[in-house]
């Protein structure tokens, strides 16, 4: 279970997200505590840095805005991002220091460290992105069960239970999502890690790794 705590993950001198982090062993215990982390983040911030926007979003001066883009409430956008043409923001987000949400890409309830890419047609939801991960084009996270059950992540030593209807996946630092992947609901990738395109992710991924399928994961040699 060490595999997949938060310090094992996640560099969190790469989010203004740290103190929440610090507060829990594993990362998926922070999504019900986004919108109100963000609340009360945000009243901080430095004016002369931060212009906030209707509905509690706070976006830094340096941050590119396109004008189609869409930001909803309780949303904190970092210095230097960029959100692109028609992104949209629904609300609960953190978008990190440089990070890229591309165009039409839909962020919902979801921690983006910094250097995170998220640029072309993703879903994210529920989810947490570690430190210059990347999603391929057309990637997603899926993060209701089809039978809507309560998820589970699952792991080489046993099950965990969640107690939670809504979590996407959490993506270690520097993992790459390979183009039109799907990462099924309770995901853990590894820091590193690379994902083919078109590929459907369960469970637990090591860090280091190259997933082919399910049944085919290798290390990377370095």
């Amino acid at each position: 279970m060490e595999t997949i705590m938060v310090k094992n993950l996640l560099d969190l001198t790469h989010t203004i997200a740290a103190p929440m982090f610090e507060q829990y062993t594993s990362p998926w215990e922070v999504l019900p505590h986004i919108e109100q982390f963000i609340l009360q983040l945000g009243g901080t911030l430095p004016v002369g840095e931060y212009t906030k926007l209707p509905g509690n979003a706070w976006v830094h001066k340096s941050a590119k805005v396109a004008p189609s883009a869409f930001i909803g409430e309780s949303v904190i956008i970092g210095p230097g991002a960029e959100i692109r043409h028609c992104a949209f923001i629904r609300g609960s987000a953190i978008v990190g220091g440089g990070a890229v949400v591309g165009n039409s890409t839909e962020l919902k309830n979801v921690v983006l460290f910094d250097g995170v890419q998220a640029p072309h047609y993703n879903y994210v939801g529920d989810s947490v992105l570690g430190y210059k991960a990347h999603m391929g084009a057309g990637s997603i996270t899926s993060n209701v069960k089809s039978d809507k059950s309560l998820v589970v992540v699952k792991t080489i030593e046993g099950n965990i239970e969640t107690g939670m209807k809504k979590f996407g996946a959490i993506l270690g630092d520097q993992t790459e999502i390979g183009c039109n992947s799907v990462l099924n609901p309770g995901c853990i990738i590894g820091r590193r890690t690379q994902v083919y395109p078109l590929s459907m992710v369960r469970g637990c991924i090591p860090a280091d790794s190259i997933y082919k399928r399910q049944s085919e994961i290798a290390a990377i040699r370095g």
